[in-house]
C-alpha cells in the first residue's frame, strides 16, 4: 500500500507534516500579496474618482462661465470608475476568501483551538484553485462599492449641480446674483445644447433614483458558486 501511495504521490509534493506546513505558509503569503495587490487597485480607482470630483467641482463652481454640463460629465466619469471598481472588487473578494480560509481554519486553530472547525477546508481551497469561482455577483459588487464609497461622491455632485442651475451668478457673466424663483427658470438653466431642460432634469432624476435602489440592493450569498469562473 505504501508503494502504491508513493507511485500516486509525485516527488515534488510534500511528503511529511513539516513540508506541508512550509507549503501552507508560503502559499498563504502568496495569497496575501495577491489580495493586497487587488486591494491597492481598488483604492486607486477610488482615488481617481475623488480626484475627478474635486477637479471638476473646482472647474464648475469657480468660474461663472463654466457650463453645468461639466458636473454631468463628472457624474458619467465617476459612474464609469464605479463599474471598473466593481469588477476589481470581485477579484479581490476571491483572494480574500482564500486568505480567510487559512486564517479561520488553520492559524486560528493554532492560536486558539476549538472543536467545531471545518475539517475539510483544505479540500475546499484546493477545489477553488482547480475551478476558481467568483463568490459575489457583479451586481452585488457594484452595490457594495456604491453604498460604501461612491454614493457620497454622487450626492456631492448632485448638490453642486443643483447649486449651479439654481444660482444665475454661477452660470454666466452679467447674470442676476439672486437665486431663481421658479421651477421654469431652473428647467431653462438645465438646457444642454439641443437637449431641452426638462429632458436633462428627468434623466438626472431617473439616474439618481436608480442609484438609490442599486445601493439598497440585497446581497445574494445563497449560492457562492454560481457567479461564473474567474478570468482576467
Amino acid at each position: 500500500m505504501a508503494e502504491d501511495t508513493a507511485k500516486i504521490q509525485p516527488s515534488f509534493l510534500p511528503s511529511n507534516h513539516s513540508e506541508t506546513v512550509t507549503a501552507i505558509v508560503h502559499y498563504y503569503r502568496a495569497e496575501i500579496a495577491r489580495m493586497a495587490g487587488w486591494r491597492e487597485r481598488i483604492d486607486q480607482t477610488s482615488n481617481w474618482a475623488i480626484t475627478v470630483v474635486a477637479a471638476l467641482l473646482s472647474v464648475s463652481l469657480s468660474t461663472p462661465s463654466s457650463h453645468h454640463g461639466v458636473l454631468l460629465f463628472a457624474m458619467v466619469l465617476v459612474y464609469l470608475l464605479l463599474m471598473i471598481e466593481a469588477r476589481r472588487y470581485r477579484f479581490f473578494d476571491v483572494y480574500r476568501y482564500r486568505v480567510r480560509q487559512f486564517e479561520r481554519h488553520y492559524f486560528a486553530q493554532v492560536f486558539s483551538p476549538v472543536p467545531d472547525f471545518s475539517a475539510n477546508w483544505l479540500q475546499i481551497v484546493g477545489q477553488n484553485l482547480r475551478e476558481p469561482k467568483f463568490f459575489i455577483s457583479y451586481g452585488d459588487a457594484f452595490s457594495r462599492r456604491l453604498r460604501r464609497n461612491y454614493i457620497w461622491m454622487f450626492l456631492i455632485l448632485l448638490l453642486a449641480w443643483v447649486l449651479k442651475i439654481s444660482t444665475p451668478g454661477l452660470q454666466a457673466e452679467g447674470a442676476r446674483s439672486t437665486l431663481v424663483h421658479s421651477l421654469s427658470e431652473i428647467v431653462a438653466n438645465t438646457r444642454l445644447g439641443p437637449i431641452p431642460g426638462w429632458a436633462v432634469v428627468l434623466a438626472v432624476a431617473v439616474f439618481y433614483v436608480w442609484l438609490f435602489f442599486a445601493s439598497r440592493r440585497a446581497l445574494d450569498d445563497a449560492d457562492q458558486s454560481g457567479f461564473g469562473e474567474v478570468h482576467v
